[in-house]
């Protein structure tokens, strides 16, 4: 299983269902998120929160996001 959600493209709350969903999926580890929004990005990030996982990095390049989020 890949450790991606490409989102780009897509709009609230789709990036946040499939963020969610791989969560659950994986339990714990390394995810990287692609988004193209900023609200898509803070909503990521808020929802990755709620479920324990924490933010190791945010790369902007242009109006896409590459996130890095993980959990122990």
């Amino acid at each position: 299983m890949s450790n991606l959600v490409d989102a780009r493209g897509l709009s609230c709350p789709q990036p946040v269902l499939l963020t969610l969903d791989r969560i659950k999926s994986l339990g714990q580890g390394e995810l990287t998120v692609l988004v193209d929004t900023d609200t898509s990005k803070e909503n990521v990030i808020r929802a990755a929160g709620s479920q324990g996982w924490q933010v190791k990095s945010v790369d902007a390049a242009g109006m896409e996001y590459k996130l890095i989020l993980e959990k122990a």
